[in-house]
């Protein structure tokens, strides 16, 4: 991986994106690493990610990092969530990047934020359009940690065994925050369901993944119902296994 400053890249680029992860679990000093992945040249990176499971799997490590670096530094922050999201607080390949941008142009390809996921973004960037997956898959909401008590746990993901992982962190999130009542066929579900619905294709979308995942009866036809959200900051929860 080459980098504009001229600095000598052992590592690849989602290498560099897991160990920052990594740094900021263990509290670790990132000027470095932080300084290397600005440094990236872009059209280099996004040769290097060249399918959808490498550029998951890194943003995915490089939104969980670099938010929960920021918040860590910096708790009140949080308190104006709204605009924190948009704020600017990472640098890759000379891009500065805020969380909607990682989160909503490249890992959900260039979907508005508040548009249930049924609006795309109808002016997406030239970074975006270069670095954005080609296909977007709806496990990220259960991998993608923005500081609130209700978001999953964090683990640094690995291209080779991502599809692995992310079925794991999608299993374990339904299972601790679904509930379902046999009698009545109702499931109250994760309000992510409600605010990405067209992420999951829509009510039938979320039945047949909760099927899937063997949260309600093959057969059922649940009712579904969205539990509220818990915005209260929360930081450093990382996930036990995946």
């Amino acid at each position: 991986m080459s980098a504009r400053s001229g600095h000598p890249q052992h590592e690849s680029a989602p290498e560099v994106a897991a160990e920052y992860l990594r740094r900021v679990r263990r509290g670790d000093e990132t000027d470095a690493i932080r300084t290397t992945l600005a440094d990236l040249d872009s059209d280099a990176l996004a040769s290097e990610l060249d399918s959808d499971s490498r550029r998951r799997a890194f943003w995915i490590n490089i939104y969980n990092a670099a938010i929960q670096e920021t918040l860590s530094s910096d708790p009140s922050m949080y308190d104006g969530r709204y605009s924190f999201f948009r704020k600017h607080i990472i640098v890759i390949a000379g891009e500065p990047l805020s969380p909607d941008d990682i989160e909503h142009g490249i890992l959900r390809r260039s979907m508005l934020g508040w548009g249930f996921g049924y609006i795309p973004n109808p002016f997406p960037g030239s970074f975006e359009r270069t670095h954005r997956v080609d296909e977007l898959d709806p496990r990220i909401h259960f991998a993608l940690n923005c500081g609130a008590a209700s978001c999953p746990p964090i683990a640094v993901y690995d291209h080779e065994r991502l599809d692995e992982q992310l079925d794991v962190a999608t299993a374990n999130h339904l299972e601790q925050e679904v509930a379902y009542d046999f009698d009545t066929e109702h499931a109250v579900i994760p309000r992510l369901f409600l605010w990405f619905r067209g992420d999951f294709g829509g009510r039938s979308g979320i039945r047949e993944l909760l099927q899937q995942y063997g949260i309600v009866p093959e057969n059922a036809s649940p009712s579904v119902s969205y539990d509220d959200y818990d915005w209260s900051l929360s930081l450093g929860e990382f996930a036990t296994r995946t």
